[in-house]
């Protein structure tokens, strides 16, 4: 619920758009390397001076009294048996039962919305949270070989494909539709090479 709230509050800002290249009118495929990238952010480009910035520091507040509005003070009852491909994958990679209860905020493409894959972004949360706790710098992310094993290993199974509504065919229409997909061996494959290092 927490993680739906902040799709529709950033869908606000963003005049509906969720997906980097289409917020900032880029073909990142056409940028090689990551600081191109960096300056075309930081000088501007064709959304203007640091407004990358500019969004992700005016949305912070907005997201914040998302999270909190979405968590109520009574527990929920969960709407099936609680499964997601990120709450899979974040067991498998040994993560804390903490971490594994936040993992399905990326579900289906975070809440369900079909964009970038949850899964993958689940591995890359939880590398990096690993990474960090083995003293990896902020600026050695873009250059360390464990994040580009983890994005090879999942490109491998997913014909290079990102947005989980095009890996799966579909976008899921409720929990209890992803969950059964999962049940139904959805993703498997992927998950198996995402966990494996």
């Amino acid at each position: 619920m927490a993680s739906e709230r902040l799709m529709e509050t950033f869908r606000g800002r963003t005049k509906n758009e969720i997906n980097c290249a289409e917020i900032t009118e880029i073909n990142f495929q056409e940028m090689k390397g990551f600081m191109p990238i960096l300056k075309y952010f930081v000088k501007g480009g064709k959304i203007g001076p640091g407004a990358c910035f500019r969004l992700a520091a005016g949305y912070a507040q907005d997201a914040f009294n998302a999270i909190d509005a979405a968590l109520p003070e009574e527990p929920v009852k969960a709407l099936s048996q609680p499964i997601s491909c990120a709450a899979v994958l974040a067991k498998k990679m040994g993560a804390t039962e903490m971490h594994v209860v936040m993992a399905p905020g990326f579900a289906g493409g975070i809440s369900l919305s079909g964009s970038a894959c949850g899964a993958l972004g689940a591995a890359i949360w939880l590398t990096a949270m690993d990474s960090h706790e083995e003293g990896v710098s902020k600026l050695g992310y873009f250059n360390n070989p464990v994040y580009s094993a983890v994005i090879d290993r999942f490109v491998e199974n997913t014909d290079c494909e990102f947005e989980c509504c095009e890996i799966v065919g579909r976008k899921f229409e409720s929990i209890d539709d992803h969950a059964a997909y999962l049940r139904d061996g959805g993703c498997s494959e992927i998950i198996e090479a995402l966990a494996s290092s």
